[in-house]
C-alpha cells in the first residue's frame, strides 16, 4: 500500500516526475533548440517565444495549485500533469506550426508545476506526517538528472543523426519510463490520513516585509535562472570555436545540478537557509556571465558547473522554506514564491531572444541576467539582516 511506502520510495517518486516534468517537458527544449532552429525554421525571437509561453503555462499552473486547499484534488492533478507532460512533448513532432508548438509549451508548461510544487508539496506532507526531516534536496536532484538524462539522450540521438522531430518522440518515450515510478510511488495524501498519525504541526508565518522582500529575491532568481537555462546550449553553439559542444556543456550543467541540492541542504544545517542562499546567489552571478566573457571551453564548462550547482540549489532551498513557513499546506506559499519566479521567465527569454537578435549575440542578455541576480543577492542579505537565525 502506498501509505507504507518508505522514505526512498516517496523521493525517487518525486526525482522521477522532475526528470519527465523538467528535464523531458521543460529542459530537452534547451537541448533541441539549436537543431530546430537549423532544420525547423527557428530563430532567436521565435525561440526566446516559444520559452515564455512555456513559462507562462508553468505560471498558469502554479496559479491552478496555489488556489487549490484539498490535497486530493492537488494528488489527481499531479497524476494528470504527468499524462500531460508526456503527451505535449511527443505533440512537438507532427507540426512545424508556431502556433501549435505555442500551444503544446504552454501546456507543457502547466505540466511542469506536478515537479516542481505539487510533488515537493506532497512530499513535504508526507515528510511531516512520518515525522521525519522536511528536507527537499534528495527530491531536487530530479532536475540536474533530468537536465543530465535529456542532453545525453539528444546528444546520442545527434550523433546518430536523428532528426529533431524523432528526438521529441524519443524523449516522451523516456518520459513514460519515469512517469510509472512517478505515478505509482507517490503517496496519496488521503491514505496516509487513514494509515497515519499525522503529528500536529503549527504554522511560522513570516512577517508581511519578509515574505514580500523574499519574492522579491526569488524574481531575482527567475530571471538569472532562465536566461542561461534556456539558451546556453545555443550561446555555445554560436561560438565559432566550440561548434558542436552545446550538448557537452549541458551535460555538466546536468551533472552539477544532481548532488548541489544535497550539499545546499548540508550547507543550510550549518550556516542557515538565508546564508547558504547568498552564497548561491553570488556563485550563480559568476556562472551565468562567464559564457559572456570568454569563448574557451573550459571558462564556459565552469561557468555552467556553477550555474547548475547553483540554480537548483536556489529552488531547493526557498521551497524548503516555505514548506517550513507552512507544515499545514507548504504548497500553498510555495505556489506564491513560484508566482514570483515565473513572473521574471515570462519576461526574460523573450527579452533576452529580442536583445540577441538584435546585437548578434547573447553577452548583454547575459549581462543583464547576472546584474538582475546582484540585486538579488542585495535583498537576500536584506533578509539576513531581518532574520538572522534562519
Amino acid at each position: 500500500m502506498q501509505t507504507n511506502l518508505n522514505r526512498m520510495k516517496v523521493y525517487i517518486a518525486g526525482i522521477c516526475s522532475l526528470i519527465l516534468t523538467a528535464g523531458v517537458a521543460r529542459f530537452s527544449y534547451t537541448s533541441l533548440l539549436p537543431i530546430m532552429q537549423s532544420d525547423a525554421g527557428l530563430n532567436e525571437i521565435t525561440g526566446g517565444w516559444l520559452a515564455t509561453v512555456n513559462y507562462a503555462g508553468y505560471l498558469t499552473g502554479v496559479l491552478i495549485v496555489a488556489n487549490l486547499s484539498n490535497l486530493n484534488h492537488k494528488f489527481t492533478l499531479y497524476r494528470l500533469y504527468l499524462l500531460m507532460a508526456i503527451l505535449t512533448t511527443a505533440g512537438m513532432a507532427f507540426t512545424t506550426d508556431i502556433y501549435l508548438w505555442s500551444i503544446l509549451r504552454y501546456f507543457s508548461g502547466i505540466c511542469t508545476s506536478a515537479g516542481f510544487v505539487l510533488a515537493s508539496g506532497l512530499i513535504l506532507k508526507w515528510l511531516v506526517s512520518q515525522g521525519k526531516r522536511g528536507e527537499l534536496g534528495i527530491h531536487f536532484s530530479g532536475i540536474g538528472l533530468g537536465i543530465f538524462l535529456a542532453a545525453l539522450l539528444v546528444e546520442l540521438l545527434l550523433a546518430w543523426s536523428v532528426g529533431w522531430q524523432d528526438q521529441w518522440l524519443y524523449l516522451a518515450l523516456m518520459g513514460i519510463v519515469f512517469a510509472i515510478p512517478a505515478w505509482v510511488w507517490m503517496p496519496d495524501p488521503a491514505k496516509i490520513i487513514v494509515h497515519h498519525s499525522v503529528k500536529e504541526v503549527v504554522d511560522q508565518p513570516p512577517t508581511k516585509a519578509f515574505a514580500w522582500i523574499f519574492m522579491m529575491a526569488y524574481f531575482c532568481a527567475g530571471y538569472g535562472y532562465v536566461v542561461s537555462a534556456t539558451f546556453i546550449v545555443d550561446i555555445v553553439e554560436g561560438f565559432s570555436v566550440l561548434e558542436g559542444r552545446g550538448q557537452q556543456i549541458f551535460i555538466l550543467l546536468g551533472l552539477a545540478a544532481t548532488p548541489a541540492v544535497l550539499i545546499s541542504d548540508l550547507l543550510a544545517r550549518r550556516w542557515g537557509y538565508l546564508r547558504t542562499l547568498l552564497l548561491a546567489y553570488v556563485l550563480q552571478i559568476i556562472g551565468i556571465v562567464l559564457p559572456g566573457i570568454s569563448e574557451n571551453f573550459f571558462v564556459v564548462g565552469i561557468g555552467a558547473i556553477l550555474f547548475g550547482a547553483t540554480f537548483v540549489a536556489c529552488v531547493s532551498l526557498v521551497l524548503t522554506m516555505a514548506g517550513h513557513f507552512y507544515p499545514s499546506n507548504p504548497a500553498k506559499f510555495m505556489g506564491k514564491m513560484t508566482l514570483a519566479y515565473g513572473s521574471a521567465q515570462i519576461i526574460a527569454p523573450t527579452l533576452t531572444g529580442a536583445l540577441t537578435s538584435w546585437l548578434g549575440n547573447y553577452d548583454l542578455g547575459l549581462y543583464l541576467s547576472g546584474g538582475i541576480m546582484l540585486f538579488g543577492a542585495f535583498l537576500v542579505m536584506t533578509l539576513i539582516k531581518l532574520s538572522p537565525k534562519i
